[in-house]
């Protein structure tokens, strides 16, 4: 009897670090919510490359709109992830304040955009795979000391379709549309985006995070506006986001374990 529960010990002591160190694998599906700013880098408005470091002079309240999202995460691997994501978000732009103040175009549009995201991570969080944080025994007062280990830090990068309506153009804006008709107030098109963002795990099923990711869009007519004279790339946006995300349980079948969201907490 003795040497059994020996054996059953040492089997217990081994086999203890590897089934911890596969906790994440129960909850490998993240729904997630955000909503932040937008911000759009177009023809309209802003200021000459030469004098405008990395964009920062355009980045202005006045050209500020809002964004929402709604995304679906996957992990493939504890270090990447899947995502089907869908983003809303307005645009303003003006040239009111920069190098084509005298021109006096500004225009306002609305834009669409389905996109696959893949993410990477660079820092993951130490409480996923911790037996005592996903049963919700781990103390407060040692979570607030180790900060650290409850933080994701993750990169992404995808392909995506953006469809955009320009829905009010001022009336020079409208003149220039007037005399030159091939100029294009909607459409869809390819973006491109690429990010970071980081996320704190609040429990073992909530986390709350940032994230800020640029789009550069394979179209120059999101702002209803080009020229051949002067357009020398085509238009960019970002979005920076509050998101809050869900982690749901893995059924059996690898599926989203649905039945799990209906349970409440142990707390």
């Amino acid at each position: 009897m003795v040497k059994r529960l020996i054996v059953m010990c040492m089997v217990v002591s081994f086999t203890a670090p590897f089934v911890s160190g596969q906790l994440w694998k129960m909850k490998r599906y993240e729904a997630t919510a955000a909503i932040g700013t937008s911000q759009f880098f177009g023809d309209i408005g802003g200021y000459s490359v030469g004098e405008n470091f990395l964009g920062l002079k355009d980045i202005t309240f006045r050209q500020t709109r809002f964004s929402v999202n709604g995304s679906f995460r996957y992990f493939i691997t504890d270090n990447v992830a899947a995502r089907l994501s869908f983003t809303y978000c307005m645009f303003h732009a003006d040239d009111a304040r920069g190098a084509n103040e005298p021109r006096g175009y500004k225009t306002s549009s609305f834009l669409y955009e389905p996109a696959l995201f893949g993410e990477y991570y660079l820092v993951r969080n130490r409480e996923r795979n911790s037996f005592l944080f996903q049963t919700y025994r781990y103390r407060r007062a040692s979570r607030l000391r180790d900060f650290f280990r409850s933080v994701d830090v993750y990169a992404l990068t995808g392909i995506g379709g953006a469809g955009y309506n320009v829905f009010y153009g001022n009336e020079k804006m409208q003149d220039r549309w007037d005399k030159e008709p091939s100029l294009k107030r909607s459409g869809f098109t390819a973006v491109i985006p690429l990010g970071v963002g980081a996320k704190l795990a609040i429990d073992p099923n909530l986390l709350i995070g940032v994230e800020l990711a640029g789009r550069y869009a394979l179209s120059d007519y999101l702002d209803g506006y080009t020229t051949d004279d002067f357009s020398r790339r085509n238009d960019a946006y970002h979005t920076f986001s509050v998101t809050v995300n869900y982690r749901i349980k893995t059924a059996r079948n690898g599926l989203p374990d649905l039945r799990s969201l209906r349970q409440s907490p142990r707390l």
